[in-house]
């Protein structure tokens, strides 16, 4: 089954192979926040193989507490893509809203929840932690 999405400007394309579509999971971080202009990032966590991309792409490389993260965004409009963190080898971290039919989609888990703005609500049967959980909890919780 395939995913596919684009740029703002729609110089990019993205298409996501995956037999059913990665749990979707929304980061409350002051990171996100301002990455997005918005109140939290909304990502899939994907196989990095699965991931796929046409048209010219910008870097931005920049490391945190041992961690680097590289992110990938349009050349023209810098719409944000994806990225990859040495914290997920072999993978990709999808930026959600840019995949057709995003819209339907609900996170299964919320983290960073003590970033959330005071105005968000979170549903109380989602999983949910303060800041980052342990690998082990969000695979359960994304893979119940």
């Amino acid at each position: 089954m395939g995913f596919t999405g684009q740029c703002r400007c729609g110089n990019v394309s993205l298409s996501l192979q995956a037999e059913t579509l990665p749990p979707l999971y929304a980061c409350h971080c002051l990171n996100c926040q301002r990455w997005s202009g918005s109140a939290f990032g909304l990502h899939l966590l994907c196989g990095a193989q699965g991931v796929q991309t046409a048209g010219a792409l910008r870097e931005y490389q920049y490391k945190h507490e041992g961690v680097t993260s590289t992110h990938y965004a349009c050349d023209v409009c810098l719409t944000r893509l994806f990225n990859e963190t040495t914290a997920a080898p072999d993978m990709r971290v999808v930026r959600a809203s840019v995949l057709d039919g995003a819209a339907q989609w609900t996170p299964r888990a919320h983290i960073w929840t003590k970033r959330r703005q005071p105005w968000v609500v979170l549903p109380e049967d989602v999983a949910q932690w303060p800041e980052s959980p342990t690998p082990q909890a969000f695979a359960q919780a994304m893979y119940p």
